[in-house]
């Protein structure tokens, strides 16, 4: 099955290197990954730490605000304020999260969700945001004086990479020692914690890093989009990206990317077409997701997979 995945992923890349030269837009492509380095950064703690928040728009948006300020009002270059940022959202989630862990279950979900709230609130009243209007014509500079990213090709494949190295380095976390923690804590804290392991340190340190990759995915929002306006920040974000991951499969590695190409392109063709009814289509496919395939497409896939050919639960993150 290793080698299945790997050849499955070097097609992938291949795609992603060849798709603006088939004639799909840039532009939304790279909306796209944005949405999946977001989607991905919750499956770290939804699908391999068992920690459902509802408040990681807060790290999305917030960062997307601190990116679009620092570039638009401060001059600053795109790697400092992608950077800056990050370390935003990495801040935030180190308060939240240091609140958030001490409760699990429902009682964590609302306690990221009132946080991410406080956050909306803030993004709303504060000088620098812009209030309602949300900050416009952020540049997109380049890297130092060799690289612009006025060129929509060149900032295609510099998001691309970016979207690599974090699915990479996602699958190294997670097959590490301390992802593997990480697993034991998901199905059984208690027992965790009895083994010698400091539940409450791995939950903090998986939380941060969420929320920083979750950043990272804000701030190239900003940059290809040019703006970061209050949406970012809404509860309705923080449901999208459950949904994503939900949709595409909780604890896979390709199913929340998977999941967010799904509602991106689902929003994309439908927002001219249906209106605010969009809304309403995602929420049903949400239901149905829940209702049939609970493991979502790639989980039901590998279920299925593993089934036919009696492979290993140690195979099933792929």
């Amino acid at each position: 099955m290793r080698s299945k995945q790997n050849i499955f992923y070097l097609l992938m890349l291949v795609l992603g290197l060849l798709a603006p030269w088939l004639g799909v837009y840039p532009v939304y492509l790279m909306t796209l990954y944005c949405y999946a380095i977001f989607a991905c950064a919750f499956n770290l703690m939804l699908g391999f730490s068992g920690m459902l928040s509802f408040g990681h728009a807060a790290y999305f948006g917030f960062s997307s605000y601190v990116t679009a300020w620092l570039m638009s009002q401060q001059g600053w270059s795109t790697t400092g304020a992608i950077l800056a940022g990050m370390l935003s959202a990495c801040a935030l989630g180190l308060v939240i999260g240091f609140i958030a862990i001490r409760r699990s279950g429902i009682y964590f979900a609302m306690i990221t969700m009132a946080l991410s709230q406080l956050v909306y609130f803030v993004c709303l009243q504060a000088p620098f945001t812009g209030g309602e209007n949300g900050l416009q014509g952020v540049p997109r500079g380049g890297l130092g004086n060799w690289v612009s990213f006025q060129n929509d090709l060149t900032l295609y494949y510099f998001v691309f990479a970016v979207l690599v190295l974090v699915f990479l380095f996602i699958q190294r976390v997670v097959h590490s020692p301390f992802g593997q923690v990480l697993k034991a804590i998901r199905e059984n804290e208690t027992r965790a914690s009895s083994l010698g392991y400091f539940a409450d340190t791995h939950k903090l340190l998986v939380f941060v890093l969420s929320a920083t990759l979750s950043g990272l995915a804000g701030s190239l929002k900003s940059i290809v989009l040019g703006f970061a306006t209050l949406s970012d920040v809404l509860q309705s974000t923080s449901g999208e990206v459950i949904l994503m991951t939900m949709l595409g499969g909780a604890g896979t590695f390709f199913g929340p990317m998977l999941g967010a190409g799904i509602i991106v392109t689902l929003q994309d063709m439908l927002s001219d077409r249906v209106g605010s009814w969009v809304t309403v289509i995602i929420g049903t496919i949400f239901v149905l997701c829940v209702m049939v395939f609970r493991r979502g497409i790639v989980g039901e896939v590998l279920h299925h997979f593993e089934k036919q050919h009696g492979v290993d639960d140690g195979s099933k993150n792929n």
